[in-house]
């Protein structure tokens, strides 16, 4: 299970661009289900994952990772856990190497090595059979540099890179946005073939809320580092989610307006007092 206990985070601390994302902010992700994250740009998703990754720490509070607290742990131990999917299908691959090379390197994960000794021969079977799983032909491009596939094959074999250590949580960043319609809805299928089959626990944040009924366990939706709709799929439709989508921004950010009013309200009291 991944808890999330009261974390907060502000960027720009003691400037005039002070901007608190979090405030004692929990959340818990059961396992084994996949979790959509909605909400707008903005509103603390990425943060969120980021501190979830290690590329960001909290200013105070914890990740337990199976009761473990991680929050203190580098991006590369917490990697060893942790797999991620990036909306930019080149992020999650290195483009100049091949496909065998990538996925070696995905094999190596959490282990030192140098690229003489990248290729390991005794883990190529297990790569082909992993290449095949995707049903994309990658098998048979082993030699191809990556920066010749589409987007889609990249994103698919980021998927694969990512998930090769079968990782406890998944991290799935708008990684179909940059995908054409046809391609986003392969790769959705393929995503949700994969965490089924290896019951990796998954958080995924995305814009279409089609998929999020579609293909979560649950919806999250943030607004200003708060959660303000904690849904299952089942109980909505595409046209209802949409509605409470924008009620709620709405009414969250007509009290964060209200919020903001008494605070300079105040600020004028005290300083005419």
């Amino acid at each position: 299970m991944l808890e999330i206990k009261n974390i907060s985070k502000t960027f720009y601390k003691g400037m005039d661009e002070e901007n608190q994302v979090f405030d004692n902010f929990s959340l818990e992700i059961e396992e084994n289900k996949c979790v959509a994250i909605l909400g707008p740009n903005g509103c603390g998703k990425s943060t969120l994952f980021n501190m979830i990754s290690g590329s960001l720490n909290p200013d105070s509070g914890e990740i337990l990772l199976d009761d473990v607290d991680i929050a203190k742990l580098s991006e590369d131990k917490r990697a060893i856990d942790i797999g991620k999917v990036n909306q930019d299908p080149s992020k999650g691959v290195c483009q100049s190497l091949n496909i065998l090379e990538n996925m070696s390197m995905a094999f190596k994960k959490g282990h030192k090595f140098t690229f003489k000794k990248l290729i390991d021969k005794n883990n190529n079977e297990k790569i082909i059979e992993k290449l095949k799983s995707i049903d994309l032909g990658l098998e048979n491009k082993l030699k191809t540099q990556v920066k010749f596939l589409s987007g889609g094959q990249r994103q698919s074999l980021s998927l694969l890179m990512a998930t090769v250590k079968k990782p406890k949580i998944l991290l799935l960043d708008e990684h179909t946005a940059a995908l054409d319609p046809k391609t986003s809805k392969i790769i959705m299928n393929k995503t949700n073939d994969l965490i089924k089959k290896e019951k990796i626990t998954t958080l995924m944040i995305t814009h279409n809320l089609k998929n999020a009924i579609e293909y979560s366990d649950r919806i999250i939706m943030l607004n200003k580092g708060k959660v303000v709709l904690d849904i299952l799929p089942s109980e909505v439709t595409e046209e209802e989610l949409n509605r409470i989508y924008n009620e709620k921004i709405e009414e969250s950010n007509n009290l964060e307006s209200e919020k903001s009013e008494k605070l300079e309200n105040l600020k004028q009291i005290k300083k005419f007092a």
